[in-house]
């Protein structure tokens, strides 16, 4: 019985992996297009949540002479992106693994937050928008990046609907300065 666990997990792991750096998913909406959203400074420090293989970090870091740090709950996967870093020379990026409230990060210290896809996995959700809240510098952003929810009962991903993100991100005292639709389904809120 145990030896059908660990193929199992592999294939999810291939498969995560696999949607994580696909094509498609560049495609649909790019790093980079994110970033271009985001006044970011030669500086600045940032801080990416759910960083998985390193989709935003690794362009991120290479815009920044500041910190990138990489969070993630899975060691896997963060030694993927820690990989990519090495391949890359980037020397800026530093990968945390755990959640949001295990960050070893002082309060008002980055100044840009990004959270691609990886909101509607945690919960409670309003404690880790406080926790984001509290590390970002005063004048600092957030971008969010998320699935938007099509009241489609066949789907089995949770999801958060626009509306609700802005809800949730305005009762965690962030101002939405933009929304926008890359896709049909995706849709990026940009807060400060």
């Amino acid at each position: 019985m145990k030896k059908n666990c660990k193929p199992n997990h592999m294939d999810n792991f291939r498969k995560k992996v696999g949607f994580l750096d696909s094509r498609r998913r560049r495609e649909q909406f790019s790093p980079e297009s994110l970033l271009k959203l985001l006044p970011i400074n030669s500086t600045d420090n940032i801080l990416d949540i759910g960083a998985g293989t390193g989709f935003l970090t690794i362009p991120a870091a290479k815009i920044t002479d500041g910190m990138v740090y990489a969070l993630d709950i899975d060691p896997n996967i963060l030694q993927i992106a820690n990989s990519k870093a090495i391949n890359e020379g980037l020397e800026n990026i530093r990968t945390i693994q755990g959640e949001m409230k295990d960050l070893p990060l002082s309060d008002n210290s980055i100044d840009i937050v990004l959270a691609s896809l990886v909101l509607h996995e945690i919960k409670p959700l309003s404690e880790t928008l406080q926790l984001i809240n509290q590390v970002l510098k005063a004048n600092g952003y957030f971008a969010c990046v998320e699935l938007e929810d099509e009241q489609n009962p066949n789907h089995n991903h949770p999801r958060i609907s626009s509306t609700k993100m802005e809800q949730e991100l305005n009762k965690a005292g962030f101002k939405v300065s933009k929304k926008l639709y890359p896709t049909e389904s995706i849709y990026v809120l940009i807060a400060q």
